[in-house]
């Protein structure tokens, strides 16, 4: 349509919305927009906005709460969970995590707490059926660089409201720790390693027992059903079957290191990792490091973590 002057009343185009959060991002996230121009007597203004594809932005769902901690910032939804629950949650993980993993990490959070399963999957950008038995997911926001992600804890809230304080408590300092470990995180970490210190850490210090941690290995252990090797990476997809023994079976591989060699010993072996570099397959990877840093290898602590499955029969 033309305008008095013979020039357009409508354009559409597409930009890109950045956007950081101060004191957590380093870079600005990365939104891609499409919009449509609208111009009237007093110049141009943006008749409409939309997304053009990625994770959606929470903002895209309302107007935003927000709840400062000590270590956190929480952004909530109205109608959704309170965020200033969560941020006592969160102010709580983000010590216990610098206390095992070391203070060289920003030592804080950002977590991301929409209202509905929907608007999580939307800010995953992912089918939210798919993920709706995970309480909580560590992602890095679009756009920033791969060396400096902009991690943002985003929080199922049917899934997290549905589990006891203590439940929360360790899904929260579960993801804390992705976000901690982020710089000795890559490609070639076996995500039994990468979920396993993460679920180990929640777990740590509260006085339950293996069989109270990983109830669903112990019902398949006392049904006859062993597995015989550590779970692959397909086992985390999300819907899997298995999934919450791929969880509980790393977390067990993780704590059997933790208790013969010392907390500080699966520290150093995740790292040593991640400091592997690539170009070999990843079971030779983690064998040589396994035998550099505890002094066997993947056949013989497979062994050792069999044995260790077997005793939650009882």
């Amino acid at each position: 349509m033309l305008g008095p002057g013979g020039g357009p009343d409508r354009l559409t185009g597409t930009a890109e919305l950045t956007v950081r959060v101060a004191g957590y991002d380093e870079y600005p996230v990365v939104h891609p927009r499409r919009l449509a121009l609208l111009r009237g007597g007093d110049g141009w203004r943006v008749e409409r906005e939309e997304a053009t594809g990625g994770p959606a932005p929470l903002w895209d769902f309302g107007t935003v709460r927000a709840a400062s901690g000590a270590h956190c910032l929480v952004l909530g939804l109205a109608g959704g969970p309170e965020p200033e629950r969560l941020a006592v949650v969160a102010d709580r993980a983000v010590p216990a995590v610098t206390a095992l993993w070391g203070s060289a990490w920003a030592g804080r959070l950002l977590v991301e707490l929409p209202a509905t399963e929907e608007q999580f999957g939307r800010l995953l950008d992912a089918d939210p059926a798919g993920w709706g038995g995970m309480a909580a997911v560590t992602t890095a926001a679009p756009g920033a660089p791969w060396h400096t992600p902009a991690d943002r804890v985003l929080v199922n809230p049917g899934a997290y409201e549905g589990l006891s304080d203590f439940g929360r408590q360790v899904v929260t300092t579960h993801e804390a720790v992705h976000v901690a470990t982020r710089a000795d995180t890559r490609a070639w970490t076996p995500l039994w390693l990468s979920e396993g210190v993460a679920d180990w850490t929640g777990y740590r210090d509260s006085g339950r027992s293996p069989r109270q941690i990983a109830p669903e290995l112990a019902r398949d252990v006392a049904a006859g059903k062993v597995p015989s090797a550590l779970p692959a990476d397909r086992d985390f997809t999300a819907g899997a079957a298995g999934i919450a023994q791929a969880y509980e079976q790393s977390w067990l591989a993780c704590e059997l290191i933790a208790r013969r060699y010392g907390p500080q010993r699966l520290v150093d072996f995740y790292r040593a990792v991640g400091a592997a570099g690539p170009g070999t397959d990843r079971d030779e990877r983690t064998d040589r490091v396994l035998r550099d840093e505890l002094g066997l290898g993947l056949a013989d602590f497979t062994g050792l973590w069999t044995a260790e499955v077997r005793r939650l029969a009882g």
